[in-house]
Order: C-alpha cells, then sequence, then structure tokens
C-alpha cells in the first residue's frame, strides 16, 4: 500500500481524501492542516488530522505528502520545505512561474534525496502533455489552448487573496468566434486576450474600497492583466445561491499541415467537462503521486513534471495488463 499525506483540507484536499479512498493501492495515513486539528473534520474513519508545525514528526511514516495549498503565495513556500522531508506531489498553476518553482523544488529534493513531481493536474498537467503529443506529431502547425467556461481555484484564490476580499468566485470563458477558427483549421494568429474573457463575483468586506478592488484585480499579472475582466461584486448569499458549483473544463487543439505541398490539414482536439474542477484536479494527483511512489523506490530523486512520467508509471495495472488492455 502507498501510504498517502495530505497537507491542506480545502477543496482539493477533501478531493484527494475522495480519490484516495477510489485507490485500493493506496491507503490514507494522515491530514495535515495549519488550522486547529479539532476544528477539521474528515470523511476517512481512524485517520487523524495533525497539526502542521509536526510535520516532521511524519518523516518515515508516508511515502507521499500530496499538497493541497494555493499556488499564489502557499505552494512556492511549502513545496520545498517539504520536499527536504518527503516524497512530494503539488499542482502548482501558475504557469509564468513554473521554471523557478521547479528550480527550487528540485534543489530541496536533490539535497534530501527525494522525489517530487509538480504542476500536475489538468491544465498544467494532461493538457501540458496533449500540447507535446500535439507539436510532436504535426511539427508544422500552431497549438492553441482554451479554459472554460469554468470556474478557476487558482485565480479565485488569487482574489480572496486581495485586502477588503470577503470570497470570490472566477469564471474563465473562450471567446467562441476564436475556437471556431482553429477547430476550420484556419490556424488564426491569436492574442491572450482574443482567445478568453474572465468574469469575476466578488463579495467584498463591509466597508472595503470596491473601486481599489477592482482596480488591483484587473492589474494582476499572470492573472488578469492580459485579459478583459469584468468584476461584479455581489452578496454571500448570491455568491452562495449562483456559485456554490466549482465546474470547469476546455480545449487543447493543434492545427497542422503535411504533404509535398503542405496539402493537407489536420486538427488534434482533447477536451474536458468536469463538474467538480477540485476533484479531477484531485485524481490527477493521486495517479501521479502512484508514479512519484514509483520513481522514489527507484532512487530517482529531483523534481519531475508530468511530461517526465511514463504513462505506464500512472497506472495500478502491470505492464503485462496494460498491454492486453490499453494497447
Amino acid at each position: 500500500m502507498i501510504r498517502i499525506g495530505i497537507f491542506g483540507y480545502g477543496n482539493l484536499g477533501r478531493g484527494v481524501e475522495c480519490a484516495v479512498a477510489q485507490n485500493d493501492d493506496m491507503e490514507l495515513c494522515a491530514v495535515f492542516t495549519r488550522r486547529g486539528p479539532s476544528g477539521v473534520q474528515i470523511r476517512t474513519p481512524g485517520v487523524p488530522v495533525v497539526a502542521a508545525d509536526e510535520l516532521p514528526a511524519w518523516k518515515d511514516k508516508l511515502d507521499v505528502l500530496i499538497l493541497c495549498g494555493g499556488s499564489a503565495t502557499d505552494l512556492p513556500e511549502q513545496t520545498p520545505r517539504c520536499a527536504s522531508l518527503f516524497n512530494v506531489v503539488d499542482s502548482f498553476d501558475t504557469h509564468a512561474k513554473i521554471p523557478e518553482h521547479f528550480a527550487a523544488v528540485d534543489a530541496a529534493a536533490q539535497a534530501s534525496g527525494h522525489t517530487a513531481l509538480i504542476s500536475c493536474g489538468w491544465d498544467p498537467g494532461l493538457f501540458s502533455l496533449n500540447r507535446v503529443y500535439g507539436e510532436a506529431v504535426l511539427p508544422e502547425g500552431a497549438s492553441y489552448t482554451f479554459w472554460g467556461k469554468g470556474v478557476s481555484q487558482g485565480h479565485s484564490d488569487a482574489i480572496r487573496r486581495i485586502a477588503g476580499v470577503k470570497d470570490a468566485r472566477q469564471y474563465t470563458i473562450p471567446v467562441e468566434s476564436a475556437l471556431e477558427a482553429v477547430r476550420a483549421g484556419k490556424a488564426p494568429v491569436l492574442t491572450t486576450r482574443e482567445k478568453h474573457t474572465r468574469e469575476c463575483f466578488v463579495v467584498a468586506e463591509e466597508g472595503a474600497d470596491l473601486a481599489r478592488i477592482e482596480q488591483e484585480i484587473k492589474t494582476m499579472p499572470n492573472y488578469f492583466d492580459e485579459y478583459d475582466t469584468t468584476v461584479h461584486f455581489i452578496s454571500e448569499e448570491e455568491l452562495q445561491r449562483d456559485h456554490a458549483g466549482i465546474p470547469h473544463g476546455g480545449f487543447v487543439l493543434r492545427s497542422g499541415r503535411t504533404g509535398v505541398n503542405r496539402e493537407n490539414t489536420h486538427v488534434i482536439e482533447y477536451s474536458l467537462r468536469l463538474d467538480s474542477n477540485p476533484e479531477f484536479t484531485s485524481s490527477v494527483l493521486v495517479a501521479c503521486a502512484r508514479a512519484v511512489s514509483r520513481l522514489a523506490a527507484r532512487g530517482d530523486a529531483g523534481c519531475k513534471t508530468i511530461l517526465d512520467i511514463p504513462p505506464a508509471l500512472l497506472c495500478r495495472e502491470s505492464g503485462e495488463e496494460l498491454r492486453k488492455k490499453m494497447l
């Protein structure tokens, strides 16, 4: 059995707990929280909830620690620190900062002899794989990624970190005309702003400066500054009534040409439609935890991404079973 720990018990952590229960080669051993452990109720009987500052005491009791914090401020600090103690998996999703996050985690994992896998989920993660496959197969062409319509956990979390914000949901919405042009094989050149819009629903604290909050959202680097963004201020009741779910999804497309005169056009499309963004992301994290456990058993230390993982390592089945069933 692969012994799993969860660090952080929000939407993502709860999803990991459910996903672990669906995999018969894994067991949940502990949930770590920065909140008071007595105030955290989990679903799995007999599993302890432990204060985060007790992590070092669990150093030899877990095979993989799955980190469920936010990308804005939690994971850049938590993942390198935890990689010095455990084999770890995270879902860091600030694309522009992945190289520096990788470097920090790799240094910690190499020094401690642990295996770390960062930035796994569906994007970055499964979508990353499909971008790589598309470009490898169709070297002359263009790649496109469209997200949504759906709630972005990372962007919603980034809004909630703004002073004066009590709660928020952010929807990423594809520009339909751009998506259809790509599907038609037209290979348009699209700016970031031409591919998506962002819509934010914000519950502000009483007396907060709404103009300042809106300005901070619309100018936030790596999140909103390159998009046409609409901000709606609503009540807490409206947020819970109309935006309680966390759906998401999207599309990865590769349009390319082959032939002596490049006369044949091909379009590869991979899509996801998710009722629950965190539960699906959690399921990817748990599959990646299996791969990390196997790599660690081989002594393959350092930081990895999903691009470095052979698909067979993600699966419960043996190589023989996979060749018979999947190939």
